[in-house]
């Protein structure tokens, strides 16, 4: 054998290889990820200043179940989607919001889909904080389908969200500037429900780099809403949608 046929002959082992890899990713991303559907990332808007929408809510036509969040195209405010019905909440001060409900708006990047049947638990007492629920949920989910929906309902005894208010014409290339004019609003002692996405796979597209959580809480009045940055929980259920 020659050095040119021994050379094609490798080329064709790299080839058939890499493609083998490929189509095996491609199915295992399909088979593992059929309930939720992802639009744009977070990295996208953070590191590449893609802040135009990237899908219009009222063209989600199954309305049924839906749960979603993202933020507002060009992060003029938040988003939520609970169980069918949209949000939109926007500053309007330091201390005040407006929440509207509404699917006439766009996001740069979304992450949602339909749950129409939950199992219903109990939290244990001593979880309380973001941290404690990831490692609660993840530790209880070892069998789901990931990424899923989920949802607390009850009381809120503390929480930090916040609203992106990005100037008019900013241009983003970095966290620190896509958080310009983001408004942080303290809630305490109210009930709430609180829609999140768990997923150990999609940090820097719908999670932060350092959680496998997103999460959108509104109050039971529906007047406050917002991503959620910080929590304390005081009575709250945990629904995960049925396996």
């Amino acid at each position: 054998m020659n050095i040119k046929q021994l050379t094609f002959g490798l080329l064709s082992i790299v080839l058939i290889s890499f493609t083998s890899i490929t189509h095996y990713d491609n199915t295992k991303e399909t088979e593992s990820y059929p309930d939720i559907k992802i639009v744009g990332a977070m990295k996208n808007v953070m590191w590449k200043g893609q802040l135009g929408s990237s899908i219009d809510l009222d063209t989600i036509s199954d309305k049924n179940g839906l749960y979603g969040l993202g933020p507002v195209s060009y992060l003029a405010g938040e988003l939520l989607i609970n169980n069918g019905k949209s949000y939109v909440s926007k500053v309007t001060s330091d201390s005040t919001m407006s929440v509207e409900n509404t699917f006439k708006t766009s996001a740069p990047f979304l992450v949602y889909g339909n749950v129409t049947e939950w199992n219903e638990m109990n939290l244990p007492s001593d979880v309380k904080t973001i941290q404690e629920l990831e490692k609660f949920i993840d530790n209880n989910t070892t069998e789901f389908k990931r990424p899923f929906a989920f949802k607390l309902i009850g009381q809120v005894s503390s929480a930090i969200i916040h609203i992106q208010n990005l100037p008019k014409g900013a241009k983003v290339s970095s966290p620190e500037q896509a958080h310009q004019g983001q408004t942080n609003y303290r809630i305490a002692n109210e009930n709430a429900e609180i829609i999140g996405f768990f997923s150990t796979e999609h940090k820097g597209v719908f999670t932060h780099h350092d959680s496998f959580l997103h999460m959108h809480l509104i109050t039971k009045d529906e007047s406050k809403m917002g991503h959620l940055d910080k929590l304390e929980i005081g009575e709250m259920k945990l629904f995960l949608p049925t396996k």
